[in-house]
């Protein structure tokens, strides 16, 4: 797949020269918020992660290659046009053999950073198993890649439209280590907490990227999850936004809304029930990851 790799002129110059470097998705622009405040948000994340001493590589498919870094007009792209891609690892041969433009998910942005030798990840939250996932097998192809692509990834936790207990018994299957930033608890996105805990508690981006290349020196192929809840001052009452979930997802069932469809269909209807609250939260808590995880790079890069 390397042979399909380009990079913008900025994360070149980076890799040359040594410089810490963070992935970031795309769908989150695409399919994750309206524009052009995604285009904003996605500016501005950039710049958080170069003002905290590394270098952005937002991730897409375009024009038949896969983008680690990207310009203005690629971003306007992503964010404004209609018909964008989801990606995930089923979808890398079709997209990049029919040129078409697509927006890479959690799993997606893990295999093109791992490829393009980028080590850490931010995003908003992870995929992982829907509620009712036992009924319906929906489970997040995120999870899997966890398991097999040595990438830490930089989350506020797992987004609260998700069975929350089931997928922190996938990770725990499938090895992959569930650590809690400056935190006990695991975050439920919108909120600081949930009713679950983490695996370990570390304080330090020093300390976390000691556990990284530990992990993959022993030869433990996966990812890290780096559960870094969303500042205080943003989130919601775990309460609360269970019981706009909860109502949200009643409506999708009573639509028969499934799939791929029901995950941005959730995430703005919780918009909608929050008056828009969600979103301010939605681009606090990515703000926040991009700022710790671009603290994590240059720690990793000097581990």
């Amino acid at each position: 797949m390397k042979q399909f790799l380009s990079f913008s002129a900025e994360v070149q110059a980076a890799k040359e020269n040594g410089k810490p470097i963070v992935a970031l998705e795309s769908t989150i622009i695409s399919h994750g918020m309206p524009y052009p405040e995604n285009v904003a948000m996605a500016k501005r994340c950039e710049q958080i992660i170069r003002d905290a001493g590394a270098v952005p590589a937002t991730i897409a498919l375009m024009n038949g290659e896969i983008k680690i870094g990207l310009e203005e007009a690629d971003l306007e792209a992503l964010g404004s046009h209609a018909n964008v891609a989801k990606v995930s690892r089923r979808d890398f041969p079709y997209i990049l053999a029919s040129g078409k433009i697509g927006a890479t998910t959690v799993a997606a942005t893990m295999i093109a950073a791992e490829l393009a030798g980028i080590a850490v990840f931010a995003t908003g939250g992870i995929g992982g198993v829907h509620r009712e996932g036992e009924v319906t097998m929906d489970v997040s192809a995120d999870l899997q890649e966890l398991a097999m692509t040595n990438v830490a990834v930089v989350c506020a936790g797992a987004k609260s439209i998700l069975d929350i207990g089931r997928t922190l018994e996938y990770l725990e299957t499938h090895g992959v280590p569930v650590v809690g930033y400056k935190t006990d608890k695991f975050p439920s996105f919108y909120s600081r907490v949930s009713e679950f805990g983490v695996d370990f508690r570390l304080d330090t981006a020093a300390a976390v990227a000691e556990v990284m290349a530990t992990k993959w020196s022993l030869g433990l192929d996966g990812g890290l999850i780096i559960a870094n809840p969303v500042p205080a001052e943003s989130e919601f009452p775990y309460e609360d936004i269970e019981a706009i979930t909860q109502q949200a997802l009643n409506e999708a069932k009573e639509k028969g809304i499934t799939g791929k469809d029901i995950t941005p269909f959730l995430l703005g209807k919780i918009k909608d029930l929050t008056a828009g609250k969600s979103l301010e939260t939605n681009i606090a808590l990515v703000y926040h990851n991009a700022e710790v995880a671009a603290h994590l790079a240059v720690a990793y890069q000097n581990s």
